[in-house]
């Protein structure tokens, strides 16, 4: 199997944009119907999924019979429902796009829902689970209250639970929304007392960190000890990684779903590529 990383050229293979903003897509390595190929790639706008499929049409081209393709973070699978009338159904829309390529098999890591995943053809979804045990090892940590930040993430958290031999009481954040703009206002706990111990959050994705934040105050009033926040995909806007640090996290990790960022004592990365 030759994988080749698609967000970038390498010794593999060239990306560019045309003066008139198209993209183009070229393999320096001549491909046979014999080869087996892997695209690594991420999928961080509309331009990278026209990258991935003029990629693979130009494997096509060579007559390769056998490509799969690593997308870790699924765009617009948070887009998979229609919730006000005149939006469209998102994932949809993209898993169509993905289908179509014809690929041999979709890999995926920890999907946001099982939505998504169904909707993909031959798409193998890839848990979080050794990434969690990698990061917990990072941080130094073996005793500590495992979190769930919401109702919607505790079967994944469950599951995670026991893959890690966790035996204790999992604590699970509960959100409360402003119904009229949906914004998190404030966050509980359903737990009286965490007893000064560490507490891990982990869950799939991290925008802006709102979730987290209020999550920590929360925490706090239940006598939480150190607070870290493992998420598979970081994508880390409006300053978030600060923010998290200011809200009182001692620790803050993700993979490189979305980006390379550089570490250090408080931000962990996972590498998947």
């Amino acid at each position: 199997m030759t994988t080749i990383n698609l967000f970038e050229s390498n010794e593999r293979v060239e990306l560019k944009k045309f003066a008139g903003g198209e993209n183009h897509v070229r393999f320096l390595k001549t491909f046979s119907s014999e080869d087996k190929v892997r695209l690594n790639t991420r999928l961080n706008s509309a331009d990278d999924i026209m990258t991935l499929s003029l990629a693979v049409d130009a494997l096509r081209q060579m007559n390769v019979q056998y490509i799969e393709v690593f997308i870790p973070y699924i765009p617009y699978a948070r887009q998979d429902r229609v919730m006000v009338p005149g939006e469209p159904l998102s994932i949809k829309i993209f898993t169509t796009l993905i289908n179509n390529l014809e690929l041999n098999k979709v890999i995926v890591f920890d999907a946001h829902s099982d939505v998504s995943v169904a909707l993909l053809n031959k798409c193998q979804n890839i848990p979080n689970h050794e990434m969690v045990k990698h990061l917990l090892k990072e941080f130094g940590l073996t005793d500590f209250t495992l979190v769930s930040p919401d109702l919607g993430a505790y079967k994944k958290v469950d599951k995670l639970a026991q893959k890690l031999e966790y035996k204790k009481e999992i604590a699970t954040g509960l959100k409360i929304r402003d119904l009229a703009t949906g914004q998190i206002i404030k966050s509980d706990v359903n737990t009286e007392d965490l007893q000064g111990k560490s507490c891990v959050i982990v869950d799939d994705i991290c925008d802006g960190g709102r979730t987290f934040t209020e999550l920590a105050k929360a925490l706090k009033l239940k006598n939480a000890g150190d607070l870290y926040l493992i998420v598979s995909h970081g994508i880390f806007v409006h300053d978030a990684i600060n923010n998290l640090k200011a809200a009182g996290f001692k620790g803050v990790a993700s993979s490189d779903s979305i980006m390379k960022r550089e570490t250090n004592e408080f931000f962990k990365q996972y590498n998947l590529f």
